[in-house]
């Protein structure tokens, strides 16, 4: 008998944790001259925004415990998740919003093969619901939590710069994720950005601190139009780390369809983004690549700055890319719908902005030297490709003899498969952050 009570308790789901009752008095109302979150955006002002509550119960079974951002389109909530006694995090979007995109590349996300060594790396979702309200609904998205991005971390790491051993480890995860999306899903990504690559939880005892601190010294807020705006609460510091997470697929499109759209961040972009050929896998490629020496050298690679005083134009980005890497090939030029702004039938640069002279890759990398040096710099020249499908053979074999034997079609050149099949041979990196508070 008492062994059948035994596999009857392990066998009988739990019950469900009973909500949380937050205090009602002792937080700080901010004063109505100070704009505190959503305020910040038109869309506020215009009652896009849902009114949570924190203690707010969704679905019956989603307990909201605290804001941990907001943005243009939508706010995001650290929640627990009752029936399954775990955390969530549900992005609530604005009723203007129209995330129906992202949420049918998310579809394709869950589809891949899980037993992919990225499928870990690539910020899922857990489900989507819709949240009724008078004049239009609003949809939610419910994820994992997770810790900060590696923009965030480099205000945490003492010099503010990604390390060699860091950028490693990272690059390793982030490839990887990169592998599942082309390959198992067919999406490109079009946004990778330090703010879209996140840090699992592994150390849940932040998130426990976070509901503790809000229980104890409840957010400040203020009430607008009969809407309590809160708020941001930070994470605390977790004492160890879990893996690099792409994240937010809000830009993200498949890769198996053409197209020639304004992907990615502005100094980001790609060269067949810029004349407007048709991009593809590629262009995420590019991404990291002006992403790593963001991170690694502590600025920018290209700025794209108009010396007209106007802010960023792609007169200009093209010109810095020509000063870095040399003319673009023609077979490239050919493609694009953008071309003849800037280059003349045969390839040459017919722009009025002035390619800068003296500058190069080498001459740029400032901080390594010999052997270190020269790896770093065939790495980056093999990511900043003008053609993005350069050398996909030799991409191919050099990935089919990797450790992992990861089969991605989609990188710039033989030495970006090499950056592949070095993050994939199985090196082993310990990672020590020096962070701060």
């Amino acid at each position: 008998m008492s062994t059948l009570l035994k596999r009857a308790r392990v066998i009988s789901p739990r019950k469900p944790l009973l909500p949380l009752r937050f205090p009602k008095t002792g937080f700080h109302v901010v004063s109505d001259d100070l704009a505190l979150d959503e305020e910040h955006y038109e869309g506020f002002h215009r009652g896009h925004y849902f009114p949570v509550n924190i203690g707010d119960v969704f679905k019956s079974k989603y307990q909201v415990l605290g804001k941990l951002g907001c943005g243009e389109t939508s706010t995001v909530w650290l929640a627990r998740d009752l029936e399954a006694h775990s955390h969530v995090t549900l992005k609530v979007y604005t009723r203007d919003g129209n995330p129906q995109d992202e949420f049918q590349i998310y579809q394709r996300l869950s589809k891949g093969n899980h037993s992919h060594p990225g499928y870990s790396h690539v910020r899922t979702a857990l489900e989507t619901f819709t949240i009724p309200r008078l004049g239009g609904d609003h949809t939610c998205l419910v994820q994992k939590p997770m810790w900060e991005s590696w923009e965030d971390l480099t205000y945490r790491i003492s010099d503010g710069i990604f390390t060699e051993e860091l950028l490693k480890g990272s690059l390793k995860h982030l490839f990887l994720a990169l592998d599942y999306l082309h390959t198992e899903c067919q999406v490109v990504h079009t946004d990778i950005k330090a703010d879209n690559v996140l840090q699992q939880i592994k150390d849940q005892s932040i998130l426990d601190d976070f509901t503790k601190g809000e229980m104890e010294h409840p957010s400040p807020r203020k009430i607008v139009d009969d809407m309590t705006i809160y708020a941001s609460r930070q994470l605390g510091v977790p004492r160890y780390f879990g893996r690099a997470v792409l994240s937010d697929f809000g830009s993200a499109v498949r890769g198996d369809k053409k197209r020639n759209h304004n992907a990615g961040p502005q100094i980001y972009r790609a060269p067949e983004v810029m004349v407007k050929a048709a991009l593809s896998y590629p262009v995420d490629i590019w991404n990291v690549g002006v992403m790593v020496w963001d991170l690694f050298e502590d600025r920018h690679l290209f700025r794209g700055d108009d010396p007209d005083g106007k802010g960023y134009s792609t007169r200009a980005h093209l010109a810095e890319v020509i000063s870095m890497l040399g003319p673009p090939p023609l077979d490239l030029l050919e493609r694009g719908t953008r071309t003849a702004e800037f280059f003349d039938k045969e390839g040459k640069w017919i722009s009025e902005m002035p390619v800068p002279q003296g500058t190069s890759l080498e001459e740029s990398e400032i901080r390594l030297q010999g052997r270190n040096k020269e790896v770093f710099l065939d790495l980056m020249r093999g990511m900043l490709q003008w053609r993005p499908e350069d050398s996909e053979a030799v991409a191919r074999t050099s990935l089919d003899n990797s450790d992992h034997r990861v089969t991605s079609k989609h990188t710039r050149s033989k030495e970006t498969s090499y950056l592949y099949w070095l993050c994939f041979s199985g090196i082993q990196v310990n990672l020590v952050l020096n962070l701060t508070a």
